[in-house]
Protein backbone atom coordinates (compact mmCIF):
# COMPACT_ATOMS: atom_id res chain seq x y z
CA UNK A 1 0.00 0.00 0.00
CA UNK A 2 1.14 3.39 -0.87
CA UNK A 3 2.00 6.04 2.11
CA UNK A 4 -0.17 8.24 -0.14
CA UNK A 5 -3.69 8.03 1.11
CA UNK A 6 -6.10 8.26 -1.85
CA UNK A 7 -10.00 8.47 -1.16
CA UNK A 8 -10.99 7.59 -4.63
CA UNK A 9 -9.59 7.67 -8.28
CA UNK A 10 -12.57 10.00 -9.38
CA UNK A 11 -11.36 12.68 -6.86
CA UNK A 12 -7.49 12.98 -8.02
CA UNK A 13 -9.05 13.15 -11.80
CA UNK A 14 -11.76 16.07 -11.02
CA UNK A 15 -9.01 17.66 -8.66
CA UNK A 16 -6.02 17.95 -11.17
CA UNK A 17 -7.80 17.73 -14.61
CA UNK A 18 -9.61 21.05 -14.93
CA UNK A 19 -10.05 20.93 -18.70
CA UNK A 20 -13.38 20.27 -19.36
CA UNK A 21 -13.21 18.64 -22.77
CA UNK A 22 -9.81 16.67 -21.27
CA UNK A 23 -11.67 15.34 -18.48
CA UNK A 24 -14.64 14.03 -20.70
CA UNK A 25 -12.09 12.19 -22.72
CA UNK A 26 -10.24 10.72 -20.06
CA UNK A 27 -13.33 9.27 -18.34
CA UNK A 28 -14.48 7.83 -21.35
CA UNK A 29 -11.34 5.79 -21.81
CA UNK A 30 -11.21 4.63 -17.91
CA UNK A 31 -15.17 4.30 -17.90
CA UNK A 32 -16.60 3.68 -21.39
CA UNK A 33 -18.57 7.09 -21.49
CA UNK A 34 -17.45 10.61 -21.18
CA UNK A 35 -20.19 11.96 -18.51
CA UNK A 36 -21.35 10.17 -15.39
CA UNK A 37 -25.45 10.32 -15.88
CA UNK A 38 -25.99 11.13 -12.12
CA UNK A 39 -28.97 10.41 -11.34
CA UNK A 40 -30.96 12.73 -9.02
CA UNK A 41 -31.53 11.96 -6.10
CA UNK A 42 -34.13 12.98 -3.41
CA UNK A 43 -33.00 15.98 -1.21
CA UNK A 44 -34.66 13.77 1.64
CA UNK A 45 -32.08 10.81 0.94
CA UNK A 46 -28.90 13.10 0.42
CA UNK A 47 -29.44 15.09 3.75
CA UNK A 48 -29.39 11.55 5.41
CA UNK A 49 -26.22 10.89 4.04
CA UNK A 50 -24.75 13.78 4.97
CA UNK A 51 -26.22 13.95 8.57
CA UNK A 52 -24.94 10.26 9.12
CA UNK A 53 -21.53 10.61 7.49
CA UNK A 54 -21.97 8.52 4.37
CA UNK A 55 -21.97 9.30 0.97
CA UNK A 56 -24.61 8.17 -1.44
CA UNK A 57 -24.62 8.54 -5.01
CA UNK A 58 -26.62 8.03 -8.39
CA UNK A 59 -26.02 7.12 -11.84
CA UNK A 60 -28.03 6.45 -14.54
CA UNK A 61 -28.02 3.59 -17.78
CA UNK A 62 -30.11 4.10 -20.84
CA UNK A 63 -31.15 1.64 -23.84
CA UNK A 64 -32.07 2.53 -26.63
CA UNK A 65 -36.06 3.16 -27.71
CA UNK A 66 -37.45 -0.18 -28.94
CA UNK A 67 -40.88 -0.91 -30.93
CA UNK A 68 -41.89 -3.59 -29.31
CA UNK A 69 -40.71 -3.41 -25.70
CA UNK A 70 -41.13 -1.11 -23.58
CA UNK A 71 -38.27 0.14 -21.21
CA UNK A 72 -37.11 -1.91 -18.19
CA UNK A 73 -36.33 0.54 -15.51
CA UNK A 74 -35.01 -0.77 -12.13
CA UNK A 75 -33.33 0.82 -9.69
CA UNK A 76 -30.44 -1.09 -7.94
CA UNK A 77 -28.75 -0.55 -4.93
CA UNK A 78 -25.21 -1.47 -2.78
CA UNK A 79 -24.09 -0.24 0.67
CA UNK A 80 -20.62 -0.64 2.05
CA UNK A 81 -19.91 -0.02 5.55
CA UNK A 82 -17.42 -0.84 8.27
CA UNK A 83 -18.24 -1.85 11.39
CA UNK A 84 -18.66 0.21 14.71
CA UNK A 85 -17.66 -1.49 17.77
CA UNK A 86 -13.88 -3.27 18.43
CA UNK A 87 -14.76 -6.97 17.75
CA UNK A 88 -13.26 -7.58 21.26
CA UNK A 89 -17.03 -6.38 22.48
CA UNK A 90 -19.63 -9.05 22.93
CA UNK A 91 -21.22 -10.09 19.80
CA UNK A 92 -24.91 -8.76 20.54
CA UNK A 93 -23.33 -5.19 21.50
CA UNK A 94 -21.21 -5.38 17.90
CA UNK A 95 -24.50 -6.31 16.33
CA UNK A 96 -26.34 -3.36 17.65
CA UNK A 97 -24.04 -0.68 17.20
CA UNK A 98 -24.13 -1.55 13.60
CA UNK A 99 -27.87 -1.62 13.69
CA UNK A 100 -27.78 2.44 14.16
CA UNK A 101 -25.49 3.02 11.42
CA UNK A 102 -27.33 0.91 8.87
CA UNK A 103 -30.59 1.83 9.16
CA UNK A 104 -30.00 5.08 8.32
CA UNK A 105 -28.62 3.80 4.82
CA UNK A 106 -31.47 1.49 3.66
CA UNK A 107 -33.99 4.52 4.43
CA UNK A 108 -31.74 6.21 2.54
CA UNK A 109 -32.11 3.91 -0.35
CA UNK A 110 -36.12 3.46 0.38
CA UNK A 111 -36.50 6.84 -0.44
CA UNK A 112 -34.33 6.59 -3.44
CA UNK A 113 -37.10 4.17 -4.81
CA UNK A 114 -34.03 1.46 -4.96
CA UNK A 115 -35.79 -1.85 -6.01
CA UNK A 116 -32.52 -4.21 -5.72
CA UNK A 117 -30.54 -4.03 -2.51
CA UNK A 118 -27.61 -5.77 -1.73
CA UNK A 119 -25.58 -6.21 1.67
CA UNK A 120 -21.75 -6.86 2.20
CA UNK A 121 -20.68 -10.66 2.26
CA UNK A 122 -21.27 -12.18 5.84
CA UNK A 123 -24.05 -10.77 7.60
CA UNK A 124 -25.99 -11.84 10.56
CA UNK A 125 -28.48 -10.06 13.12
CA UNK A 126 -30.40 -10.93 16.37
CA UNK A 127 -34.37 -11.18 16.45
CA UNK A 128 -35.14 -10.01 19.97
CA UNK A 129 -36.37 -6.46 18.84
CA UNK A 130 -37.88 -7.01 15.84
CA UNK A 131 -40.58 -9.18 18.22
CA UNK A 132 -41.01 -6.28 20.30
CA UNK A 133 -42.29 -3.75 17.70
CA UNK A 134 -45.54 -3.02 17.38
CA UNK A 135 -47.75 -2.38 13.83
CA UNK A 136 -47.50 0.97 14.45
CA UNK A 137 -44.07 1.64 14.55
CA UNK A 138 -42.80 -1.80 12.43
CA UNK A 139 -42.36 0.30 8.53
CA UNK A 140 -40.63 2.97 10.61
CA UNK A 141 -38.05 0.90 12.24
CA UNK A 142 -37.56 -2.16 10.39
CA UNK A 143 -34.17 -1.03 8.72
CA UNK A 144 -32.86 -0.93 12.44
CA UNK A 145 -32.40 -4.36 12.63
CA UNK A 146 -29.27 -4.99 9.68
CA UNK A 147 -25.91 -6.11 10.82
CA UNK A 148 -22.65 -7.09 9.77
CA UNK A 149 -20.38 -9.25 10.95
CA UNK A 150 -16.58 -8.45 10.83
CA UNK A 151 -14.83 -10.57 8.90
CA UNK A 152 -13.27 -12.63 11.13
CA UNK A 153 -12.61 -15.79 8.94
CA UNK A 154 -8.49 -14.43 8.49
CA UNK A 155 -8.44 -14.68 12.11
CA UNK A 156 -8.99 -18.87 11.68
CA UNK A 157 -10.81 -18.83 14.94
CA UNK A 158 -14.00 -20.57 15.22
CA UNK A 159 -15.46 -18.48 18.31
CA UNK A 160 -17.20 -16.34 18.96
CA UNK A 161 -17.40 -15.64 15.15
CA UNK A 162 -19.76 -19.01 13.96
CA UNK A 163 -22.15 -17.53 16.58
CA UNK A 164 -23.36 -15.19 13.26
CA UNK A 165 -24.30 -18.17 11.89
CA UNK A 166 -27.81 -19.03 11.49
CA UNK A 167 -30.09 -20.53 9.01
CA UNK A 168 -30.93 -19.18 5.66
CA UNK A 169 -34.73 -19.51 5.23
CA UNK A 170 -35.88 -20.08 8.81
CA UNK A 171 -33.18 -17.93 10.45
CA UNK A 172 -33.71 -14.56 12.30
CA UNK A 173 -32.22 -12.52 9.63
CA UNK A 174 -34.64 -13.80 6.80
CA UNK A 175 -37.80 -13.30 8.80
CA UNK A 176 -36.74 -10.15 9.68
CA UNK A 177 -35.77 -8.83 6.09
CA UNK A 178 -39.19 -10.65 4.47
CA UNK A 179 -40.92 -7.90 6.34
CA UNK A 180 -38.44 -5.34 5.23
CA UNK A 181 -38.53 -6.07 1.69
CA UNK A 182 -42.71 -6.61 1.98
CA UNK A 183 -42.68 -3.18 3.34
CA UNK A 184 -40.36 -1.57 0.96
CA UNK A 185 -41.48 -3.26 -2.31
CA UNK A 186 -37.79 -4.18 -2.46
CA UNK A 187 -36.07 -7.13 -3.50
CA UNK A 188 -32.91 -8.16 -1.01
CA UNK A 189 -29.83 -9.95 -1.32
CA UNK A 190 -28.54 -10.72 1.99
CA UNK A 191 -24.89 -12.49 2.45
CA UNK A 192 -25.02 -14.52 5.88
CA UNK A 193 -22.91 -17.09 7.44
CA UNK A 194 -25.57 -20.08 7.60
CA UNK A 195 -25.64 -22.52 9.70
CA UNK A 196 -27.27 -25.78 7.74
CA UNK A 197 -28.81 -27.55 11.04
CA UNK A 198 -29.93 -30.19 8.34
CA UNK A 199 -26.42 -31.47 7.47
CA UNK A 200 -24.78 -31.61 10.62
CA UNK A 201 -25.10 -28.03 11.48
CA UNK A 202 -22.52 -27.19 8.29
CA UNK A 203 -21.55 -23.66 7.87
CA UNK A 204 -21.37 -21.88 4.32
CA UNK A 205 -20.96 -18.64 3.24
CA UNK A 206 -24.48 -17.76 1.87
CA UNK A 207 -26.70 -15.08 0.19
CA UNK A 208 -30.24 -15.29 0.60
CA UNK A 209 -32.33 -14.02 -1.74
CA UNK A 210 -35.82 -12.32 -0.75
CA UNK A 211 -38.45 -11.37 -3.25
CA UNK A 212 -40.40 -7.61 -3.07
CA UNK A 213 -43.22 -9.56 -1.07
CA UNK A 214 -41.03 -11.01 1.57
CA UNK A 215 -40.88 -14.12 0.24
CA UNK A 216 -37.85 -16.62 0.15
CA UNK A 217 -36.99 -17.54 -3.22
CA UNK A 218 -33.87 -19.18 -2.39
CA UNK A 219 -29.99 -19.00 -1.39
CA UNK A 220 -26.53 -19.44 -3.06
CA UNK A 221 -23.82 -20.38 -1.73
CA UNK A 222 -20.47 -19.39 -2.52
CA UNK A 223 -18.76 -21.54 -5.14
CA UNK A 224 -15.19 -20.43 -4.57
CA UNK A 225 -13.02 -20.71 -1.38
CA UNK A 226 -10.16 -18.69 -1.16
CA UNK A 227 -6.74 -19.70 0.67
CA UNK A 228 -4.63 -17.04 0.21
CA UNK A 229 -2.51 -15.17 2.75
CA UNK A 230 -5.55 -13.89 5.64
CA UNK A 231 -8.40 -15.45 3.42
CA UNK A 232 -8.05 -18.86 4.52
CA UNK A 233 -11.87 -19.94 4.68
CA UNK A 234 -11.98 -23.05 4.24
CA UNK A 235 -11.31 -23.36 7.83
CA UNK A 236 -15.34 -21.97 8.58
CA UNK A 237 -17.14 -23.61 5.21
CA UNK A 238 -15.83 -25.69 1.93
CA UNK A 239 -16.91 -24.54 -1.62
CA UNK A 240 -20.76 -24.28 -2.24
CA UNK A 241 -23.19 -26.56 -3.76
CA UNK A 242 -25.55 -24.95 -5.06
CA UNK A 243 -24.45 -24.09 -8.41
CA UNK A 244 -25.48 -21.03 -10.45
CA UNK A 245 -28.84 -20.19 -9.43
CA UNK A 246 -30.63 -17.49 -11.16
CA UNK A 247 -33.71 -15.45 -9.22
CA UNK A 248 -36.42 -14.25 -11.26
CA UNK A 249 -38.09 -11.37 -9.77
CA UNK A 250 -40.41 -8.68 -10.71
CA UNK A 251 -37.39 -6.51 -11.14
CA UNK A 252 -35.16 -9.28 -13.78
CA UNK A 253 -33.22 -12.10 -13.10
CA UNK A 254 -30.44 -11.86 -10.51
CA UNK A 255 -27.86 -13.57 -9.32
CA UNK A 256 -24.75 -14.01 -6.63
CA UNK A 257 -21.48 -13.96 -7.09
CA UNK A 258 -19.92 -14.02 -3.84
CA UNK A 259 -16.28 -12.47 -3.42
CA UNK A 260 -13.64 -14.78 -4.49
CA UNK A 261 -16.00 -16.48 -7.25
CA UNK A 262 -15.37 -13.03 -9.18
CA UNK A 263 -11.60 -14.65 -10.09
CA UNK A 264 -12.96 -17.31 -11.88
CA UNK A 265 -14.87 -16.43 -15.43
CA UNK A 266 -16.20 -19.32 -15.38
CA UNK A 267 -18.23 -19.01 -12.76
CA UNK A 268 -19.57 -15.09 -14.49
CA UNK A 269 -20.47 -17.01 -17.45
CA UNK A 270 -22.52 -19.73 -15.91
CA UNK A 271 -24.80 -16.91 -14.11
CA UNK A 272 -25.03 -15.61 -17.68
CA UNK A 273 -25.68 -18.75 -19.56
CA UNK A 274 -28.74 -19.61 -16.95
CA UNK A 275 -30.49 -16.06 -17.56
CA UNK A 276 -28.75 -13.54 -15.54
CA UNK A 277 -29.23 -10.05 -16.16
CA UNK A 278 -27.68 -8.01 -12.83
CA UNK A 279 -24.76 -10.18 -10.94
CA UNK A 280 -24.36 -8.83 -7.68
CA UNK A 281 -20.45 -9.67 -6.43
CA UNK A 282 -20.75 -9.07 -2.20
CA UNK A 283 -17.28 -9.00 -1.32
CA UNK A 284 -13.99 -8.46 1.60
CA UNK A 285 -10.84 -7.82 0.42
CA UNK A 286 -8.10 -5.62 1.06
CA UNK A 287 -5.79 -3.06 -0.59
CA UNK A 288 -2.49 -5.03 -0.36
CA UNK A 289 -4.34 -8.11 -1.55
CA UNK A 290 -6.26 -7.47 -4.66
CA UNK A 291 -7.05 -3.61 -5.13
CA UNK A 292 -5.49 -3.57 -9.13
CA UNK A 293 -7.61 -6.52 -9.80
CA UNK A 294 -11.03 -4.99 -8.13
CA UNK A 295 -11.73 -2.46 -11.14
CA UNK A 296 -11.21 -5.31 -13.79
CA UNK A 297 -13.17 -8.20 -13.43
CA UNK A 298 -16.71 -7.69 -12.37
CA UNK A 299 -16.27 -4.71 -15.43
CA UNK A 300 -14.53 -7.69 -17.74
CA UNK A 301 -17.57 -10.48 -16.56
CA UNK A 302 -20.49 -7.62 -18.07
CA UNK A 303 -18.64 -7.01 -21.08
CA UNK A 304 -18.18 -10.45 -21.51
CA UNK A 305 -21.83 -11.87 -20.42
CA UNK A 306 -23.71 -9.01 -21.36
CA UNK A 307 -25.11 -8.21 -18.32
CA UNK A 308 -24.68 -5.48 -15.73
CA UNK A 309 -22.16 -6.05 -12.35
CA UNK A 310 -22.41 -4.83 -9.27
CA UNK A 311 -18.72 -5.11 -7.23
CA UNK A 312 -19.44 -4.24 -3.80
CA UNK A 313 -16.60 -4.47 -1.37
CA UNK A 314 -16.41 -3.26 2.54
CA UNK A 315 -14.45 0.03 3.85
CA UNK A 316 -12.23 0.38 7.35
CA UNK A 317 -9.61 -1.94 9.24
CA UNK A 318 -10.88 -4.61 11.85
CA UNK A 319 -8.90 -5.14 15.27
CA UNK A 320 -8.97 -8.55 16.91
CA UNK A 321 -8.09 -9.42 20.00
CA UNK A 322 -5.78 -12.53 19.15
CA UNK A 323 -2.83 -12.32 16.65
CA UNK A 324 -3.20 -13.82 13.48
CA UNK A 325 -0.77 -14.71 10.46
CA UNK A 326 -1.27 -14.45 7.06
CA UNK A 327 1.40 -17.32 5.30
CA UNK A 328 3.14 -14.54 4.00
CA UNK A 329 6.16 -14.71 6.85
CA UNK A 330 5.56 -11.86 8.49
CA UNK A 331 4.86 -11.03 12.08
CA UNK A 332 1.48 -11.70 13.43
CA UNK A 333 -0.95 -9.09 13.66
CA UNK A 334 -4.06 -8.32 15.25
CA UNK A 335 -5.22 -5.77 12.40
CA UNK A 336 -6.82 -7.13 9.05
CA UNK A 337 -7.46 -4.44 6.42
CA UNK A 338 -7.59 -1.81 5.42
CA UNK A 339 -11.21 -2.71 3.13
CA UNK A 340 -10.71 -0.36 0.03
CA UNK A 341 -14.38 0.08 -0.62
CA UNK A 342 -14.50 1.45 -4.21
CA UNK A 343 -18.25 -0.22 -4.79
CA UNK A 344 -19.26 0.22 -8.29
CA UNK A 345 -21.60 -0.66 -11.06
CA UNK A 346 -20.90 -1.53 -14.99
CA UNK A 347 -23.33 -2.04 -17.44
CA UNK A 348 -23.11 -5.02 -20.28
CA UNK A 349 -21.76 -1.86 -22.85
CA UNK A 350 -18.72 -1.68 -20.65
CA UNK A 351 -19.87 1.69 -19.51
CA UNK A 352 -19.21 1.51 -15.39
CA UNK A 353 -20.09 4.31 -12.78
CA UNK A 354 -17.56 5.87 -10.61
CA UNK A 355 -16.44 4.01 -7.48
CA UNK A 356 -17.30 4.73 -3.90
CA UNK A 357 -15.25 5.91 -1.87
CA UNK A 358 -11.84 3.67 -0.54
CA UNK A 359 -12.51 4.81 3.28
CA UNK A 360 -16.08 5.74 3.47
CA UNK A 361 -19.34 3.94 4.52
CA UNK A 362 -21.59 4.99 1.20
CA UNK A 363 -24.88 3.86 -0.90
CA UNK A 364 -24.42 3.38 -4.59
CA UNK A 365 -27.36 3.51 -6.76
CA UNK A 366 -27.95 3.32 -10.57
CA UNK A 367 -31.43 3.33 -12.46
CA UNK A 368 -31.24 0.73 -15.65
CA UNK A 369 -33.00 -0.38 -18.22
CA UNK A 370 -32.37 -3.82 -18.50
CA UNK A 371 -33.26 -3.96 -22.53
CA UNK A 372 -29.92 -2.93 -22.52
CA UNK A 373 -28.81 -6.63 -22.11
CA UNK A 374 -30.20 -7.85 -25.34
CA UNK A 375 -29.26 -5.07 -27.21
CA UNK A 376 -25.67 -5.64 -26.58
CA UNK A 377 -25.62 -9.20 -27.21
CA UNK A 378 -27.11 -8.39 -30.72
CA UNK A 379 -24.83 -5.79 -31.51
CA UNK A 380 -21.66 -8.05 -30.41
CA UNK A 381 -23.12 -11.03 -30.33
CA UNK A 382 -20.69 -13.01 -27.72
CA UNK A 383 -23.64 -15.47 -26.52
CA UNK A 384 -24.32 -16.25 -30.17
CA UNK A 385 -20.25 -16.41 -31.66
CA UNK A 386 -19.25 -18.38 -27.79
CA UNK A 387 -18.35 -22.15 -28.58
CA UNK A 388 -19.52 -23.92 -25.41
CA UNK A 389 -19.58 -27.41 -27.27
CA UNK A 390 -16.06 -27.08 -28.18
CA UNK A 391 -15.18 -25.92 -24.52
CA UNK A 392 -17.70 -28.56 -23.16
CA UNK A 393 -15.25 -31.38 -24.80
CA UNK A 394 -11.84 -30.12 -24.01
CA UNK A 395 -12.77 -29.17 -19.84
CA UNK A 396 -14.31 -32.33 -20.03
CA UNK A 397 -10.59 -33.86 -21.69
CA UNK A 398 -8.86 -31.93 -19.35
CA UNK A 399 -10.29 -33.44 -16.56
CA UNK A 400 -9.28 -36.90 -16.99
CA UNK A 401 -6.18 -38.66 -15.73
CA UNK A 402 -4.18 -39.06 -18.61
CA UNK A 403 -4.90 -35.30 -19.89
CA UNK A 404 -2.06 -34.29 -21.71
CA UNK A 405 -2.22 -30.13 -22.62
CA UNK A 406 -2.81 -29.27 -26.63
CA UNK A 407 0.83 -28.20 -27.60
CA UNK A 408 1.81 -28.79 -31.01
CA UNK A 409 5.78 -29.08 -31.08
CA UNK A 410 8.23 -29.12 -33.83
Amino acid sequence: MSSFHLKSLEEVLEKYITNDEQLKEIKRLLYGRSDDNKLELPEEAKNLGSKHGFDIQGYRFTAKSECIRLPRIVRIGAIQNSIVLPTSEPVIKQREAIWQKVQVMIKAAALANVNIICLQEAWSRSSLVLRSLSKMYFKCLLSFLLTAMPFAFCTREKFPWCEFSEGAAEGPTTKMLQELAKAYNMVIISPILERDTNHSDTIWNTAVIISNRGQYLGKHRKNHIPRVGDFNESTYYMEGNTGHPVFETVFGHIGVNICYGRHHPQNWMMFGINGAEIVFNPSATVGSLSEPLWPIEARNAAIANSYFTVAINRVGSEEFPNKFTSGDGNEPHTTFGPFYGSSYITAPDSSRTPSLSRDRDGLLIAEIDLNLCRQVKDFWGFPMTQRLDLYANSLQHATKLDFKPQIVRE
